[in-house]
């Protein structure tokens, strides 16, 4: 698929910020297609896509430095409305005439924005007069404005904390409208795609599902697709949408790592071949990588490892479907707009590696195939949302998200079966009883960690020498940012208990408070 199905996108540039996909996310939400590219392809992305609206993001560079970031000046003379966050306020600043400087009153966290004024960004939302928490993360801070501008919100550290040019359409805004801690930033930027940009809200799953197929018949033509099922929800839901385009020239591989959790292997297989009637074929290689991991501590070598076999297995199983005359031209993956931004993004730091067991476009070139991606324009839940239009059972759409190494990485430290076993029972348990207690939905993921760790204990009359299990739940309302899950002590006991008297090789259960603060990319 590409943005000339969507006439009327919003085109985000990025700086650097590590929240910049939830202005994308917040925009998506208003019901607006929104495209991010970073600031060195802004000026190409701007003449291909002929975008209605643009956003400047934040950054952690300074634009009192040397060579610091900036955007296309073209986009200013263009005549569509522009929107500058944080970073993106100050640079539309000094490329306006305006002047930024540093060192003044750094805010960093929950502030606090006064209302001086009317504008059509703070519509319906906030009055004159009137102050709201908002979220602040800078160190430098606009000093002039540019001529045309006056002053709409102020903070104790921002003196223009909050600007507009109605004339031009341009606004600017210090804080993070995009992220939760502004509680009433979503409206802020559904107010600028609808009322300033005069966009309509018409971006759904199912107009999505309709230039999909569409997208995916005219790329695929007569050809066959192959599709790499890790059972997952992505790759499930891109072979179902793939299965609807193209039906049995289709086929679906699903390589049994033997690193799942307890019976989704089976599940995986049973959804697939009774429900949807899409050709499988099911490879049991538990062997094969549980071999090759036994031992292994480092983690980045067990995902390299995990991939690095995925790919041999799946290039035999590949030759096996060429032999029998269904020779595919194509590759399905269930690549997801996450993993593109950060397989291009431009800084140095985390946000620029993209997760190590994703493949997003790394085919080896001896599998001579183009591949097929149909979620590449999506977040995560947009996927869900896509996945319940399809029709795919709700247990199964919400099932809280695992990381493609699987318990190979809830398994710090040496992996061996015995304790792949161990820790996929604890596992099960510890879900067992969030689904008993009706939890499930209010939790966004929760898991079990086997530490590498063991303990003495007294159990009964006699002495124990086993693990000690580690339980995580978070709550997320984006995937990027999360809390961890408070719960009942009454229900840890009982979950840690059952784990003990259940589990043998578990003598010891604790239970994981650490947070995941705005900005991290992952969380496992």
């Amino acid at each position: 698929m590409n943005t000339t199905a969507h006439p009327d996108t919003v085109l985000i540039i990025d700086f650097g910020s590590q929240v910049t996909q939830l202005i994308a996310r917040r925009v998506r939400e208003a019901g607006v297609y929104s495209e991010i590219v970073p600031f060195q392809s802004a000026e190409e992305a701007f003449r291909r896509i002929e975008p209605k609206a643009v956003i400047l993001s934040g950054s952690p560079a300074s634009t009192i430095d040397i060579g610091s970031p900036r955007a296309p000046q073209m986009i200013f003379e263009a005549g569509v409305p522009v929107l500058g966050i944080c970073y993106g306020e100050q640079t539309m600043c000094a490329q306006l005439g305006g002047s930024v400087e540093g060192g003044h009153h750094r805010e960093f966290g929950r502030a606090f924005l006064e209302i001086e004024d009317e504008c059509a960004l703070f519509d319906g939302v906030w009055a004159k007069g009137t102050r709201h928490q908002v979220w602040m993360s800078h160190g430098d801070r606009v000093t002039t404005i540019p001529d045309g501008f006056r002053v709409v919100g102020t903070s104790t550290g921002a003196p223009f904390a909050a600007i507009a040019d109605e004339k031009r359409k341009f606004y600017a805004v210090q804080f993070h409208p995009e992220v939760v801690h502004t509680p009433d930033g979503s409206k802020l930027l559904a107010n600028f795609v609808h009322r300033i940009a005069g966009l309509r809200g018409d971006w759904s799953m199912a107009a999505y599902r309709e230039q999909a197929v569409a997208a995916i018949r005219k790329q695929v033509g007569d050809g066959r697709v192959i599709c790499a099922l890790s059972g997952g929800v992505d790759s499930s839901v891109a072979a179902v949408l793939i299965h609807e385009a193209i039906g049995e020239r289709l086929t679906c591989i699903f390589v049994d790592h033997g690193l799942m959790r307890k019976g989704e292997g089976e599940q995986v297989v049973s959804m697939y071949r009774e429900h949807y009637n899409i050709p499988l074929v099911h490879v049991q290689a538990q062997d094969l990588f549980i071999g090759a991991l036994e031992g292994e501590a480092d983690p980045e070598k067990k995902r390299k490892t995990i991939g690095r076999l995925f790919i041999e297995v799946f290039e035999q199983e590949a030759k096996k479907l060429e032999r029998d005359g269904k020779r595919a031209e194509f590759l399905a993956q269930g690549t997801l707009y996450p993993d593109v931004i950060e397989s291009v993004s431009f800084t140095g730091g985390p946000s620029v590696t993209i997760k190590s067991h994703h493949n997003v476009g790394g085919l080896p070139d001896r599998m001579n195939m183009k591949l097929v991606e149909p979620l590449r324009e999506l977040f995560k839940d947009e996927v869900r949302a896509l996945g319940r239009e399809l029709g795919l059972p709700d247990h199964f759409i919400e099932r809280h998200p695992f990381p493609g190494p699987g318990l190979a990485i809830r398994c710090p430290g040496p992996v061996t079966r015995e304790k792949l076993d161990i820790l996929r029972e604890a596992d099960a348990i510890y879900l067992d009883e969030i689904r008993k207690a009706g939890l499930y939905d209010a939790i966004w993921q929760a898991f079990a960690v086997l530490l590498p760790v063991q303990t003495v204990g007294v159990m009964g009359d006699g002495r124990t020498y086993e693990f000690v299990c580690a339980l995580r739940a978070v709550t997320s309302v984006d995937g990027m940012t999360a809390d961890f899950y408070h719960y009942d002590m009454n229900f840890l006991g009982n979950a840690a208990t059952r784990i003990i008297n259940e589990v043998r090789g578990i003598n010891r259960v604790v239970y994981d408070v650490t947070s995941k603060p705005p900005g991290t990319i992952e969380w496992e």
